[in-house]
């Protein structure tokens, strides 16, 4: 069969070629930090945008990242700019019933009007709701949204139309039987003529059906007999039951997929540093999201997400001190605007909402609440004092000492005392859990230093948590033999330094978590690498039968006991690093690799201060010669 030739719009071309920079342009304004993503993305649909016409399959793009870094926001502003808010669906799936009232994806497009093969753009977010296989690997009894898989294979769904134009027919022709049925003699009744039009509700429907030109008001107005018509000549072409093609559609689905962004379980608050987390949010690839992917749904539907996943890195700290000045510049735009007062806000200002409103795991919206908490609450008190003077400008500053946030009005200082609202959590941190928690995080930072010959990233003991949990955040560690016994003994060893400092009796149980990241580890050193002699088959299979973990028990136990001893015995031998470090960390609060590194050369003891995504590995290039 031939194809069809369509011809070629230069100048249509080159107009949307211009739209597509512009866009470009406006996008990059709108959000901060995610260049790489826009540019990416632009690139991947501009065949879609420019030349629909030769798509044999809808495009499909994928968006990764952690929550709040404005996946769905960007999705939205591409459709608006673009112009495409009557051709756009918003669609999340889920496996329960509370998701959406329709079960098919068909359903939604045809609730949205997409029942044509015209260009569309359909966003199906929050997609780690929708999985097919359980986190033990069995299947899951999907019986919603199938033809999402059908969608994504070859941009064909079936309208499933028929019964609505067979419905008609018969209504109708009942209505005429009954119309017909009267007495000898009786006379025919008069016609009525809002029953014989078709109606509101039925014109939009049919509209849609059969994809009619016609405005919704005028189809309205069509007699049920026009529309009968209508109907049987579009059956008698066979037209009304044939899929539709969307394979000029732009498909964009969303997701967090936590399981590919696992750095986020390093730390027990979220105050690690946005550098920090960025470093390592750069490192997640496609292969990780595939992985991920495998966790929620079977190979071949992994498969038909196709291979562009665009995968958002954290915001740096510079991106997000942008952030924040850009929405404080809006808000003192608006004010210019509306009163015609000038505001200058200081430094000190935007330090204190960056230190309650950044918090890196938690992406942006933190940081417009902060915002709003900070600036705008107090604004309205300072704007109202500066027009009752009858000024026409005023600065707004923060006291760090004094915790109170002032207008300089004239020669007038206004002043109003204010705590931010994590910096009034971290205040609250009583004094003998924040030591408790510095031991702790020290015993986990001499371990690494002593063992790794690095310095840890961060320490932490007073964050944004009324009971002071804190957090040591690590390099990556390549896993081997030797490695993955040294990070059990880091794991196990701040526990242990409370014991040491403290007292066995005064220890606590903040080391729960540690000894289950311990006792995996332990596991799988044994039962899945085999790097215990005595067990060389994979204990942890599970293809119909089940390996005997039992028989591996003492082993794991007798481990991790032998790996204590040893643990024990390395922090007391540097005990004194181990109280310094805990001492600084103490009073203040957080300290960086730098600052540990410090602390460990009064020692004597080599800890090198490495970059962000520095990967620890053994030397295998100089071992191989």
């Amino acid at each position: 069969m031939e194809q069809q030739k369509f011809a070629i719009d230069k100048d249509r071309l080159g107009q949307r070629r211009a739209a597509l920079e512009i866009l470009r342009l406006r996008l990059k304004e709108d959000f901060v930090g995610i260049d790489e993503i826009i540019d990416s993305l632009l690139d991947y649909i501009q065949v879609w945008y420019l030349m629909p016409e030769v798509l044999t399959r809808p495009i499909i793009v994928c968006l990764w990242g952690m929550t709040g870094v404005g996946k769905t926001d960007l999705v939205r502003r591409l459709v608006q700019h673009l112009d495409f808010q009557e051709r756009f669906a918003e669609v999340e799936l889920g496996n329960t019933d509370q998701t959406t009232y329709f079960s098919s994806v068909n359903a939604i497009l045809k609730s949205n009007g997409l029942v044509d093969s015209r260009p569309a753009i359909v966003l199906f977010d929050e997609i780690q709701r929708f999985y097919t296989i359980e986190p033990d690997g069995s299947p899951v009894q999907v019986t919603k949204f199938n033809d999402f898989w059908e969608l994504l294979s070859d941009g064909r769904l079936a309208k499933r139309e028929k019964e609505d134009f067979d419905y008609y027919i018969s209504d109708f022709m009942f209505n005429q039987r009954q119309r017909n049925r009267r007495p000898p003699g009786e006379p025919v009744p008069p016609e009525d003529p809002s029953q014989d039009t078709i109606g509101i509700w039925e014109a939009r429907n049919l509209k849609k059906m059969l994809e009619l030109e016609e405005d919704v008001l005028d189809i309205a107005e069509m007699s049920k007999k026009q529309m009968l018509d209508i109907i049987i000549e579009a059956k008698s072409r066979r037209r009304v039951f044939e899929p539709i093609d969307y394979s000029q559609m732009l498909i964009l689905i969303s997701g967090n997929l936590d399981e590919a962004f696992q750095m986020a379980t390093h730390t027990s608050d979220s105050e690690v540093d946005a550098d920090i987390y960025h470093a390592f949010t750069k490192k997640i690839t496609a292969v990780d999201i595939k992985n991920a992917l495998t966790r929620r749904f079977r190979p071949e539907q992994v498969a038909r997400f196709g291979n562009i996943h665009l995968i958002y890195p954290s915001l740096r700290k510079a991106d997000f001190e942008s952030l924040i000045r850009k929405e404080v510049g809006k808000i003192v735009g608006r004010t210019e605007v509306r009163f015609n007062v000038k505001i200058h806000i200081s430094d000190n200002v935007f330090a204190l909402i960056y230190r309650n409103g950044v918090f890196p795991v938690q992406g942006v919206r933190p940081v417009f609440s902060s915002v709003t908490d900070i600036l705008e609450t107090n604004l309205s008190k300072f704007l109202f004092e500066c027009l009752n003077d009858g000024s026409d400008s005023f600065s707004i500053d923060y006291d760090n000492e004094g915790k109170k946030i002032s207008a300089q009005i004239g020669s007038r200082k206004v002043e109003i005392p204010f705590v931010g609202r994590i910096d009034k959590i971290r205040q609250g941190n009583i004094a003998d859990v924040v030591a408790n928690v510095s031991v702790h995080e020290a015993g986990h930072a001499v371990a690494y230093v002593t063992l790794f010959g690095i310095a840890p990233l961060q320490l932490k003991s007073k964050v944004a948590s009324s009971y002071a949990s804190g957090f040591t955040f690590p390099h990556e560690i390549y896993e081997t033999k030797e490695n993955l016994l040294k990070k059990i003994k880091v794991f196990l060893a701040g526990g242990l330094a409370e014991e040491l400092v403290f007292g066995d009796e005064n220890a606590t149980v903040s080391r729960s978590n540690d000894r289950e990241h311990v006792t995996m580890l332990a596991m799988d050193y044994i039962r899945r690498h085999g790097f215990d002699e005595r067990y060389q088959a994979n204990y942890t299979l599970e293809y119909g039968f089940s390996m005997d973990k039992n028989a591996t028990d003492k082993d794991v136990e007798a481990m991790i006991s032998g790996i204590v001893k040893d643990t024990r015995a390395l922090l007391a031998k540097h005990l004194d690093f181990l109280l310094d470090l805990s001492r600084v960390l103490n009073e203040k609060g957080s300290m960086d690799a730098k600052d540990v590194a410090e602390v460990a050369a009064r020692f004597n003891l080599p800890a090198a201060i490495k970059e962000e995504g520095y990967l620890h590995l053994p030397g295998y290039q100089d071992k191989l010669g």
